[in-house]
């Protein structure tokens, strides 16, 4: 809609994870060299996480990308960790083209096992990818643990990489899954965006978008800096609100957009809106409430140790004697 207005050959801030895009800070370089060296030299147990929106999913379709380009490599890639042990190994043995309905727990795992032994015995590279690892269950997790005792005397035969949330650093750092901490090989952490960087980050889309010569003149520093501090820096809060704040800038024929464009564009999505705690109470309760309250308590308690007169009153309701009283 708005790109023959800005000269722009694409969107440049759409929110899918499109490897094009890739911004390469330090971290997200060294995070993404992180598990390819991981994977490739068979070091076995491999854990990334990150904010939401930081550009986990984005590394990893890069290192997708990466490993296509090898033919000596197969993977499974498991986006959907909410699922039970059984339909954990299911979907991997599925998804590395092995047949799987029908069968049960122990020849699922047969049939891996055979699967990344025999590639091992061939010197083929067998990776198993899970997404929104944070998900998993401590009993898929541990069955992910006894995975990675498939290995030979130099290498580990199936090579696993955990992505999640900060939430899967707490999992296993938990003690539950000591043993499992212990195989890690390598542990990588995507953090977001300092002010500089994400000024980096917006000029590069425009740039690839084929903004070039204008991307200032399109999103001035102010407005970059009003960016920063409404997206606090992560990429997918900075898609969204460059996106729409071109849209909007669009719609009033504004070839520049302003601070104040980025301001209302983060009101309107409520990105400073925090959920109050859920243990608050419904209501807000002053010194004569509390007094009533206890009062009625006192009275209830009264009724209910008050002698009964005679049989007839047995038959009327608690909820009726209390009002009588």
């Amino acid at each position: 809609m708005y790109k023959a207005f800005y000269n722009l050959q694409r969107n440049p801030f759409e929110i899918t994870p499109d490897p094009a895009f890739l911004f390469p800070t330090k971290r997200h370089n060294e995070a993404l060299a992180a598990l390819y060296y991981g994977v490739r030299w068979r070091k076995g147990f491999v854990v990334l996480t990150g904010q939401v929106g930081t550009g986990k999913t984005l590394l990893l379709r890069c290192l997708l990308q990466l490993l296509k380009q090898s033919k000596d490599v197969a993977y499974a890639y498991l986006f959907n960790s909410r699922l039970s042990p059984t339909e954990f190994l299911q979907y991997v043995v599925s998804d590395f083209g092995l047949p799987a309905t029908g069968k049960n727990k122990g020849e699922l795992l047969f049939d891996l096992c055979n699967f990344v032994v025999n590639r091992g015995l061939n010197k083929l590279t067998t990776v198993l990818i899970v997404d929104e690892a944070h998900h998993l269950s401590t009993e898929a997790l541990e069955e992910i643990r006894l995975l990675t005792n498939l290995e030979t005397a130099q290498h580990k035969l199936l090579q696993i990489v955990l992505v999640g949330q900060p939430e899967l650093d707490d999992k296993l750092d938990s003690v539950k899954m000591t043993q499992l901490k212990q195989r890690i090989a390598i542990r990588s952490h995507l953090a977001p965006l300092d002010s500089e960087e994400t000024k980096a980050y917006i000029q590069r889309r425009l740039q690839l978008a084929g903004a070039n010569s204008h991307t200032e003149a399109l999103f001035p520093l102010k407005t970059i800096a009003a960016v920063h501090r409404q997206s606090r820096g992560i990429p997918r809060l900075i898609n969204t609100i460059c996106e729409n704040a071109l849209i909007s800038a669009y719609a009033k024929q504004l070839r520049s957009v302003t601070p104040k464009i980025i301001d209302d564009v983060a009101e309107d999505f409520r990105l400073n809106v925090v959920s109050p705690p859920e243990v608050e109470g419904a209501g807000v309760f002053d010194e004569m409430d509390v007094q009533r309250a206890a009062r009625t308590l006192l009275d209830l308690y009264a009724t209910l140790h008050k002698p009964v007169a005679d049989d007839s009153e047995l038959h009327v309701p608690l909820a009726a004697r209390v009002r009588q009283a």
